[in-house]
């Protein structure tokens, strides 16, 4: 049996090393011969993370589970070039002999973007379990011990948790919405542009879940892996969880990912999906928002979607009444064929509707107009806001 597990070590390597890539397996596969491999690996993507490792290894090491359990710490460093390799290695050294193993690999040449260094990670890791971590944050002492109970429960969901931002202040709406979102409702408020309704840092699953949605997108720079995984996740039929505690820092800086991911970008995924999701199977719907956002979002629809607009509604008396007649700059004959859209009150709109508001902007009034309908979310109206 040992024979046959180095001889799949070797083999294995081998493979990587033709494709170019360096694959760190010889402590995973030889702890796999020896003893029971970890339940949980922490996945850590990296490029130039030297700012922030110090604080993420302190948060790592000083999780509560470490006292009976053994944990993987799964890094892929994404061609940093600063002093990320020292860090870490300086951390392999410290923790040797620990009840942290910590397995590393690296790129070569430029780096290939957050989900190509995410799925190295999770394809070099060990755990039944996957707790995914940014370099750039820091987990309170009973993220682990929490989150794996909770994915034991609930096998088939990806369970995030709340956050405190540093600094304190800042996205505080987006902070608001994600920690305060009622539990029911992480399944159904998903076309936000605020994104996958447990944020990414917070992600915790077991490796089936993971494979069944098939890995992150390694397309690059500018991409919204975790979207477009979220997205994958919940067509394959997985829910959402989560923990109602603060398990994680989540930092706010002008180098984060975030901000190399164009607003279009996530619009157009956001759309398609609630093409293919929601307004295929609507004979008609209003939109809600006669403004900016609501015309933008007709604009955005292919015209056989366009033809089941049955109104336009709005708060607005200036606009109540008057009608929005789409204009096509690049297509003359289509704007002669065009309806005008009827703008009506609210009161009077009909269901279900696409709602182009966003929360927590009109000091309540929009949530309460929305309240006295006694409408169900999912059902008779869907969020893009």
């Amino acid at each position: 049996m040992r024979n046959r597990a180095y001889l799949f070590l070797y083999t294995f390597v081998c493979i990587c090393l033709k494709k170019g890539e360096t694959y760190a397996l010889f402590e995973c596969i030889k702890m796999s011969v020896n003893t029971k491999p970890p339940e949980v690996s922490v996945i850590i993507p990296v490029h130039n993370g030297s700012l922030w490792l110090e604080s993420c290894f302190n948060g790592i090491t000083s999780q509560d589970i470490l006292k009976t359990m053994e944990i993987e710490v799964s890094i892929y460093n994404d061609s940093s070039t600063d002093n990320t390799q020292d860090i870490i290695e300086k951390w392999q050294s410290k923790l040797k002999g620990s009840n942290l193993l910590i397995t590393v690999s690296h790129g070569q040449g430029q780096p290939k973007g957050v989900g190509f260094a995410k799925n190295r990670a999770v394809e070099q890791s060990c755990g039944k379990f996957l707790c995914f971590q940014d370099v750039d944050d820091e987990m309170l002492p009973c993220r682990l011990s929490l989150q794996l109970e909770e994915a034991r429960k609930y096998p088939l969901a990806i369970v995030g948790s709340k956050f405190l931002r540093d600094p304190p202040q800042s996205t505080h709406r987006f902070a608001r919405w994600a920690n305060e979102l009622d539990q029911q409702k992480l399944s159904l408020q998903v076309y936000t542009s605020h994104g996958p309704t447990v944020i990414m840092p917070t992600w915790f699953c077991s490796r089936e879940v993971f494979n069944r949605a098939g890995k992150f997108s390694e397309a690059g720079k500018g991409t919204p892996e975790d979207l477009i995984f979220f997205y994958k996740h919940l067509d394959e039929g997985g829910t959402v969880r989560r923990i109602d505690e603060v398990l994680l820092i989540y930092r706010y800086h002008e180098n984060a990912t975030t901000f190399s991911i164009l607003e279009d970008t996530i619009w157009n995924i956001r759309i398609q999906r609630l093409i293919n999701k929601e307004l295929q199977k609507w004979s008609n719907f209003t939109i809600w928002n006669a403004g900016k956002q609501g015309r933008r979002f007709y604009r955005s629809l292919p015209q056989s979607l366009q033809e089941k607009v049955w109104a336009m509604c709005d708060i607005d008396k200036k606009k109540i009444g008057q009608s929005y007649q789409p204009y096509f700059p690049d297509d003359p004959e289509r704007n002669k064929n065009t309806r005008p859209i009827p703008i009506v009150g609210f009161q009077q709109a009909s269901p279900p509707f696409i709602i182009c508001i966003k929360l927590d902007l009109t000091d309540g009034n929009f949530e309460k107009n929305l309240a006295s309908l006694n409408l169900s979310e999912g059902e008779d109206y869907v969020l893009f806001s």
